[in-house]
């Protein structure tokens, strides 16, 4: 869809910041937090890590909600791209969270992350892309996430700077990529 990003330069002043909603659930369980991905959604969270690992997209930490649907796509996408250097941190003020608290998530994350995957829930990842795209990066891969942010989607952002120094309308949208698996 979007041309294919390269990944960052060790040297490169430039970080990832990966936005992505979780993959298919399951509708019913005993609790909203407690609903599983659906065999569907499981071969989802891992075509996305194939397609961050083919576009060199390795990322150095996942930030993920503390819902098991998102936790179990962090997996998916961990399994999918083989990345095994990756630090997991599920962060429960994430299952709950405005775009404006991810943000601050973000913020956060400390500067020697290069590539940074955040996994939450709609509406709050979907409004999250829409609030750091600067409108200076792919126009198609923009217009994208105004048509909506099905499960499994993703939207990949170059961030200049310190991730502390992150605001709204302040990364370019290089890539918008709903993943989708054979299962």
């Amino acid at each position: 869809m979007a041309p294919t990003p390269a990944a960052p330069r060790p040297s490169d002043p430039t970080r990832r910041l990966v936005v992505i909603r979780h993959a298919r659930a399951e509708q019913v369980a005993n609790s909203d937090a407690e609903r599983r991905l659906t065999s569907e959604g499981r071969a989802d969270a891992v075509a996305a890590g194939r397609w961050l690992r083919d576009r060199g997209l390795e990322p150095d930490r996942l930030l993920v909600s503390s819902a098991e649907r998102t936790r179990e796509t962090a997996a998916g996408v961990l399994e999918g791209g083989r990345f095994v250097g990756a630090t997991l941190d599920v962060e429960p003020t994430l299952y709950s969270a405005s775009p404006e608290t991810a943000l601050d998530l973000v913020r956060e994350c400390p500067d020697d992350i290069a590539t940074l995957v955040v996994i939450g829930h709609n509406p709050t990842m979907a409004y999250l892309a829409q609030l750091l795209d600067d409108g200076e990066g792919d126009a198609q891969a923009s217009a994208a996430l105004l048509q909506g942010y099905p499960t499994c989607t993703m939207t990949v952002f170059d961030v200049e700077g310190a991730w502390a120094d992150l605001g709204e309308q302040q990364a370019a949208v290089v890539a918008y990529q709903v993943a989708r698996g054979a299962g």
